[in-house]
């Protein structure tokens, strides 16, 4: 059965929806006192991830605060490397390490899909958990990184901002690379079937580091194996389709590529109009975007501004399809006042479009 609310969905199917729905990248996080508070009472950030209760808890904070249309599920983009045993840790000040980084053919070879109901099944529990709390109010979104941006931690052992040894591996031994990439493929595909069996009504593949590569090897190495996971995704559950969503990072040159995947939807970032993107895939998917996430650090005259200049963007929705997102993550210094200001918005400049 589908949500009270269901908006979010209507339009990931480009059904009619009586506004522009809204959720935010990195809803659930640091910017709100509540999930700071979550977080120290937790100890650590793996101790708040892999903690069903506190996993529920953070993932319906922002949806209490504000009438989002959606909620996310509150996990980490690492959660598969680190059950295939990479060893993830997060570090103060430094972002995710992993003690095995995946750099020769012996490392290569070892790596395994990993069962989501043994090592993962913290992620489905609280999945479980966060729909019982939800009561079926609002839709929830599951979600995991792409099998490129897994593969850059992977290979770098953890954060980096010229990704010299992927790219070592990627130009020099491809077959490695392609060997990690279709490991990666399966293990995402089965761990977003196992949240869709645990209940989530949407799902979408985080490509934060797709932007940085070249265009021959932006199709070869991360939209194909996209393609993968979205192809083996299970699109239906009780009766119910399961959209889904593809986002990278940089997508600007790939736009009608990434819209032909078979994905329900596409994330943009700030740097494409949304108007241009939807002429150039004819709205044959549904567009998610695109605010630049600085617009929250204005005040709110400028907010509702840049708020109604993207639905603007866009235009008459018919049978198009667009769901309001940030172009990537909230940033944890923005003023928790200014996000309200930006969803009353959305919802209320919206319905001119929606008649």
């Amino acid at each position: 059965m589908r949500p009270a609310n269901d908006t979010f969905l209507r339009a990931l199917l480009k059904e009619k929806t009586e506004y522009t729905p809204i959720w935010l990248m990195r809803q659930a996080g640091r910017y709100l006192p509540e999930y700071r508070a979550t977080r120290a009472e937790a100890g650590s950030f793996m101790d708040l991830a892999m903690n069903p209760h506190y996993a529920c808890e953070v993932t319906l904070q922002p949806v209490e605060r504000y009438p989002l249309d959606a909620a996310i599920l509150f996990s980490d983009i690492l959660t598969i490397p680190d059950a295939m045993g990479l060893g993830l840790s997060f570090q103060a000040g430094e972002g995710p390490k992993f003690e095995k980084a995946v750099r020769d053919e012996e490392t290569v070879n070892s790596l395994f899909v990993p069962d989501p109901c043994g090592k993962l099944k913290y992620v489905t529990d609280a999945v479980v958990e966060i729909k019982k709390a939800l009561n079926n109010r609002i839709p929830l979104i599951g979600f995991s990184g792409s099998p490129f941006t897994l593969a850059c931690y992977m290979v770098e052992g953890g954060s980096s901002s010229s990704f010299q040894n992927v790219k070592k591996m990627m130009y020099q031994r491809p077959d490695l690379f392609h060997k990690i990439l279709e490991t990666n493929a399966q293990a995402v595909a089965a761990y977003l079937n196992a949240q869709i069996e645990a209940g989530v009504n949407a799902v979408m593949v985080f490509d934060t580091w797709g932007g940085s590569l070249a265009h021959r090897q932006y199709k070869e190495f991360s939209l194909a194996y996209m393609k993968k996971v979205v192809d083996g995704l299970i699109k239906e559950q009780d009766g119910e389709r399961i959209p889904s969503i593809v986002f990278t990072k940089g997508s600007a040159p790939w736009v009608t590529d990434i819209a032909s995947i078979g994905a329900n939807a596409m994330g943009l970032d700030w740097t494409v109009s949304l108007g241009e993107a939807r002429k150039l895939v004819q709205d044959k998917v549904a567009l998610q975007g695109n605010l630049d996430p600085s617009v929250l650090f204005a005040d709110e005259k400028v907010i509702r501004e840049q708020a109604c200049a993207v639905i603007d963007d866009f235009g008459m929705v018919g049978n198009g399809g667009h769901v309001f997102n940030l172009g990537h993550g909230i940033d944890k210094t923005t003023p928790p006042e200014n996000v309200q200001y930006l969803v009353d918005e959305v919802h209320n400049y919206s319905k001119k479009y929606h008649l």
